[in-house]
């Protein structure tokens, strides 16, 4: 059996092993969606994970949805990934662009533009604008005939990625943004095609997958999702709802010859999750953690218990540049300093350091 430390063939993306590294928000960006030299560093620092998923990238101006974003529109945001894209190659290492489109999760403050979504429906809280706390606003419902304009700001977005030397994009269906917005039940009280049944919610997803295969090839793009996160006002309680939409995604999706599916969840083990890996032909990615760290232990049941071809892992990555070799080889892990999560620069960022230097400086300091 593939352990966490073998190769897996995922569509046209050959991973040298099994841990793949989470899309993380950090926030290091600069003010106009410009990767920075820090972010560089960051993710040629971890180009020993099986395979890079880029923090959510924007595709659209209205899709930017938090400051310190980076973006897949402008020329000078595609020379930042480039360097970035460049630095991980030279590493050895793969990744793929989250393309990301915020729908309702963000604010005129943020994108300068008016805020989109299925319905007009906003979120119940409050998010972040040039440093000050501000309501979601009641967001603009799409027009039936603004929807290919969605599918094709998510292509050109994806053709931006490939352009700027990214192997692939990961479509980002989760985490109560816009393609999950079309998918929630709560968040999609449409009454044309694309509302109501679950095989209407799910009419936009496919439709963008769909496109996005047919210019990149299927075998570099895959899709993430999270069936029942319930978060940012996208409630998903239905049993029965969530299995029809997620398993008719499911269903949809796996004739493509997706590279993978990457699926949030808790319970990687229980039947809604393993249920649409059945129904899946791809490589099937489990992300357990995020209200709580992914542990080695974790990850390497999850593969001996045949969960999952890979497994997603966010903080101890962020924390430890080289994780593969420390999970590895069972050597000690960095503390995660949670209050430079979304901070700036370097420190809580870049200065992680590998265990050969953590015992170098512990030399030092003796």
């Amino acid at each position: 059996m593939p352990d966490l430390f073998s190769p897996l063939e995922a569509g046209d993306l050959s991973l040298a092993n099994r841990i793949v590294m989470a899309p993380l928000t950090r926030t290091r960006a600069s003010a106009d969606g410009v990767p920075t030299e820090v972010m560089v560093d960051h993710y040629a620092q971890r180009a020993s994970v099986g395979l890079i998923i880029s923090e959510g990238t924007f595709p659209s101006p209205a899709g930017k949805g938090f400051d310190g974003q980076p973006g897949l529109v402008t020329a000078p945001q595609l020379a930042g990934w480039r360097k970035v894209t460049d630095a991980v190659h030279a590493q050895g290492g793969l990744i793929v662009a989250q393309v990301m489109h915020a729908g309702r999760a963000t604010h005129p403050d943020i994108s300068g533009l008016p805020v989109e979504a299925p319905s007009a429906l906003a979120i119940d809280g409050e998010t972040r604008a040039a440093g000050r706390k501000v309501a979601y606003p009641v967001p603009r419902a799409l027009d039936t005939d603004e929807l290919p304009g969605i599918v094709d700001s998510f292509v050109r977005g994806s053709q931006n990625a490939v352009d700027a030397g990214f192997d692939g994009v990961e479509l980002h269906a989760a985490n109560g943004y816009l393609l999950h917005e079309f998918l929630g039940a709560t968040s999609n009280v449409r009454t044309d095609a694309y509302g109501g049944t679950p095989e209407n919610r799910i009419r936009l997803v496919v439709e963008v997958v769909e496109a996005v295969a047919a210019r990149l090839g299927a075998g570099r793009v895959g899709i993430r999702i999270s069936p029942e996160r319930n978060i940012q006002g996208l409630i998903e309680n239905d049993p029965a709802d969530v299995d029809a939409v997620y398993g008719g995604l499911m269903d949809a999706l796996a004739p493509l010859g997706l590279a993978f599916v990457s699926v949030l969840h808790p319970e990687p083990a229980g039947a809604l999750v393993q249920g649409l890996r059945s129904r899946f032909s791809g490589a099937f990615l489990v992300n357990t953690g995020f209200a709580e760290a992914t542990t080695r232990d974790e990850a390497l049941a999850l593969m001996e218990d045949s969960l999952a071809d890979a497994v997603v892992v966010g903080r101890a990555v962020i924390a430890n540049p080289d994780l593969v070799r420390r999970w590895k080889d069972e050597l000690q892990e960095n503390e995660l300093d949670f209050s430079t999560l979304y901070a700036d620069g370097a420190i809580g960022y870049t200065d992680y350091p590998t265990h050969d230097e953590a015992e170098a400086l512990d030399r030092a300091a003796s």
